[in-house]
């Protein structure tokens, strides 16, 4: 099965996202902060025979607007909002990596009547990190960027599966492959994460909530411990030998775990159905 491309429009900003078909209970899967939908592809593969798959390039990442005016954390949540509106995805479980997580997660707790169930990859409540804005700037300062092929763009953004995920959301110039995103909205984006935290969101999530953390992620145990302990919905996994980037590293993991959350969620009875 392959995906088509479907465009949603809010606020003037242009939201691209890849539509896997289907019409099975709904995914809705964001990428993390300089990342693209394709990041997805293999995952979105594996669920679209049972599931209506979409995956997102949110504002300012792929081919969505690239330089929207607001890149604060409630226009990331009304884009996903408004993506479940216009695609007609009633109640949807929310699948995001790192900063995807985390609109995930605050899309949950803003609406959680559109919501059926939440999966955080590398994610959490996190913050304040005060360094976080210069952290990723000097990361993204650093890509030699034109890269000269997309093997060697591969090869610098850690080679492997996580570098070709990496890669293929570059496009290619008569100069070169470059990002599709710039460096300035990327570190604004961050701007509410490096000044506070998300806490008080996270308690108030009613949802049943999968947290899949990678045994050498960012999330650190006692984060992933308070979690659990102020969601009682909630349950976490880690996979071993896995970091920040798990989805590209372990897809294979992640469906598993994935498929187990969505069938107990998305049972018949659950449903209404007999």
């Amino acid at each position: 099965m392959t995906w088509s491309e479907r465009a949603v429009e809010r606020d003037g900003v242009r939201l691209s996202c890849r539509d896997w078909g289907g019409t099975g209970p709904p995914v809705v899967l964001l990428h993390g902060l300089a990342g693209h939908a394709g990041e997805w592809d293999l995952l979105a593969r594996a669920l679209s025979p049972t599931h209506r798959v979409v995956a997102v390039d949110q504002r300012g990442h792929g081919a969505s607007s690239r330089r929207p005016r607001d890149v604060s954390r409630s226009a990331y949540v009304a884009d996903v909002a408004a993506v479940l509106e216009q695609l007609g995805l009633h109640q949807p479980v929310l699948v995001g990596q790192s900063l995807g997580g985390h609109t995930a997660l605050l899309t949950a707790a803003a609406h959680p009547h559109l919501v059926r169930g939440l999966v955080l990859v590398e994610a959490g409540p996190g913050g304040p990190n005060a360094n976080v804005q210069a952290d990723i700037g000097g990361w993204l300062d650093a890509w030699p960027t034109p890269f000269p092929t997309r093997e060697a763009a591969a090869a610098f953004l850690g080679g492997g599966a996580v570098g070709e995920g990496w890669a293929a959301g570059l496009e290619e110039h008569v100069d070169g492959w470059w990002p599709r995103f710039d460096r300035d909205i990327m570190v604004d984006s961050l701007a509410e994460n490096a000044r506070r935290s998300f806490w008080g969101q996270w308690q108030t999530i009613t949802c049943p909530v999968l947290a899949v953390l990678g045994q050498s992620g960012i999330i650190a145990p006692p984060e992933a411990e308070a979690m659990l302990q102020q969601h009682p919905g909630a349950t976490a996994a880690s996979i071993p030998g896995a970091g920040h980037d798990l989805h590209l590293e372990r897809p294979d993991a992640l469906r598993h775990l994935l498929l187990e959350f969505l069938d107990e969620l998305c049972a018949p009875h659950l449903y209404g159905r007999p």
